[in-house]
Order: C-alpha cells, then sequence, then structure tokens
C-alpha cells in the first residue's frame, strides 16, 4: 500500500472531514493519522477550528478583519506539519 505524506494529509483533511473521500483514500489518511502525531495534531486543530467558526454567525464571521483573519491563518499554518 502506498503510504501518505504529511502534505498529503493535508491537502485531503477537509475531504476526510466531510466524509467525502472514497473508502480507499480514507483507509490510507486513518492508517496515516494511526502512525503521525503531528497530522493527528493538525486534523484535531482543523476540526476543532471547523467547529468553533462553524457556531458563529455570519455578523460574527464579518466582524473579523481582514488582517486579524491573516494573522490567525499565518500563526496556524506556522503550528501545523
Amino acid at each position: 500500500m502506498d503510504d501518505l505524506r504529511c502534505d498529503q494529509v493535508v491537502e485531503l483533511v477537509t475531504e476526510f472531514l466531510d466524509g467525502a473521500l472514497d473508502a480507499a483514500a480514507e483507509q490510507r489518511v486513518i492508517e496515516h493519522l494511526g502512525l503521525c502525531d503531528g497530522c493527528q495534531t493538525y486534523v484535531a486543530q482543523f476540526r476543532q477550528t471547523v467547529e468553533t467558526l462553524g457556531g458563529l454567525a455570519d455578523e460574527e464571521r464579518a466582524a473579523i478583519s481582514a488582517e486579524a483573519r491573516a494573522s490567525l491563518l499565518a500563526k496556524f499554518r506556522a503550528r501545523t506539519v
């Protein structure tokens, strides 16, 4: 079986969390997560971010300035794989 690299997991994370991967790709991600603490952390952070932002009203999301959004994204990316 072809092993996934961390950068590939990063590319697949949205589809993985949405349940949109085919069974083989989902299994490859699951197997990678079982072996990679960094990607486990990344997926957990991504899941938490989606859950948190999903709970915000549209007005609250719009209230975040472009500068603050860019800063948060930069910090998040710096802490991930």
